[in-house]
């Protein structure tokens, strides 16, 4: 039974989960970007992504920091709790890193591994390892997830299967809360996880893993976190909603400016953000990957909050997340799963929300994923807008309007490799 919406016509309700892209949320609840608004925010940290959900879907929140497959899902009925979910704002790109275990990490360097960061190598010099491991009646190796409807969960089945290796049935994904992983790959509990930082920088720090490649070396242009907002919530006050939407967009600009990294990681340190560290969180923020011995990796473009149209949410992005789903076998391809997909995501609530502000946001709502390889310049509402590379790291191009076709294309899939 959903909770009776507050009578507070200024009040949000706001979860987030503990992770560097919570950073537009959290800054726009606390340092007055929504007071400037006129808005008060409740604030929560959720202990796991499935608990975040469901809190949305019964109402004990109005909005929240969601995994940008999640509204997808949830509005397709392959959650607990079917819900009708929006997008108007992302949260950015990038942000993940892959990390495995010291053991597995050493197979790997055995195998041929590039030492920096380099996705297609390394998911090469895994499936070299996961065969040997078979051939020698070893375990399946493990790895981890922050959710099944997740970006990252399809960052690695992709990154996977384009090394030909059939995601859990040659090497198994399960769901462990972020928080848990560093220790769950240091108890010997799983091989490897896909995480928003800093959980991947915990890991290589205290020396139970090993970063071995990130998001954005998988998809240059990652969508990775949304502003996932209950619809009902949004149609019942169009203004503050849009309200909301203005001030996590301004918090994102604010957040990715250099000069506000420190303040930032301060931010997030805090016992009821992360209780981390800010010198961890300024990395991540920084985009210093740690690699071996103390050695550091500056991956340029790591998480990129605004810069980019980053918080444009493309309906593009939303077709793809769809084509994984239809790919691993959560839902059968149709028009009308299709088009729920894609009315999740609302670039038309975006640009009626941000119109006072007059900044350059795409005209279009959709584009053809991983054809831009160098700073293009698109047509936009005002000024200019450059859009940077969105490559996957296979060549690989995605066209919302031939998504079937892009399917049969995919040599390996929940059916197995063809």
């Amino acid at each position: 039974m959903r909770s009776a919406r507050s009578s507070d016509p200024n009040l949000v309700r706001m979860g987030f989960m503990p992770l560097t892209d919570c950073a537009p949320v959290v800054a726009a609840s606390l340092l007055g970007f929504a007071e400037a608004e006129g808005l008060r925010v409740n604030l929560t940290k959720e202990a796991s992504w499935a608990t975040l959900r469901d809190r949305i879907a019964v109402r004990h929140l109005d909005a929240a920091h969601m995994l940008a497959p999640m509204p997808i899902a949830a509005c397709l009925g392959l959650t607990p709790l079917p819900d009708r979910l929006i997008v108007p704002l992302m949260l950015g790109f990038g942000g993940n890193t892959i990390t495995v275990s010291r053991a597995l990490w050493a197979d790997l360097k055995a195998a041929g591994a590039p030492t920096r960061l380099e996705a297609s190598g390394t998911a090469r010099a895994l499936a070299e390892v996961a065969a040997r491991r078979r051939r020698e009646g070893a375990p399946k190796l493990v790895f981890a997830v922050v959710h099944h409807h997740s970006a990252h969960t399809y960052q690695l089945s992709y990154w996977l299967a384009a090394a030909g290796i059939l995601p859990n049935v040659e090497i198994d994904i399960v769901a462990v809360p972020p928080p848990l992983m560093p220790s769950a790959l240091a108890a010997g509990q799983i091989d490897g996880f896909c995480a928003g930082e800093p959980w991947g920088r915990v890991a290589s720090v205290t020396g139970s893993g090993r970063c071995v490649t990130t998001n954005i070396a998988i998809w240059r242009a990652s969508p990775e976190k949304v502003l996932g907002v209950a619809q009902d919530w949004a149609e019942a006050d169009p203004e503050r909603h849009f309200r909301l939407i203005r001030a996590v967009y301004k918090a994102a600009v604010w957040c990715d400016d250099p000069a506000n990294r420190g303040e930032l990681a301060r931010l997030l340190a805090r016992p009821e953000i992360f209780d981390l560290p800010a010198e961890i969180l300024e990395a991540n923020l920084d985009g210093r990957i740690a690699l071996d011995n103390g050695e550091e990796m500056q991956v340029s473009g790591f998480l990129n909050f605004s810069r980019s149209a980053a918080t444009f949410p493309w309906k593009s992005h939303a077709a793809w997340f769809y084509s994984q789903m239809v790919r691993w076998g959560e839902t059968k391809m149709s028009a009308d799963g299709y088009a729920r997909a894609q009315a999740t995501y609302r670039p038309d609530v975006h640009r009626a929300a941000l119109a006072p502000l007059d900044v350059p946001l795409p005209t279009a709502n959709a584009k053809i994923e991983g054809a831009i390889t160098a700073e293009t310049a698109v047509p936009s509402t005002v000024g200019r807008l450059f859009l940077a590379s969105d490559r996957f790291f296979d060549g690989g191009i995605f066209d919302p309007d031939r998504i079937e076709d892009y399917l049969a294309s995919q040599p390996v899939k929940a059916d197995g490799p063809r």
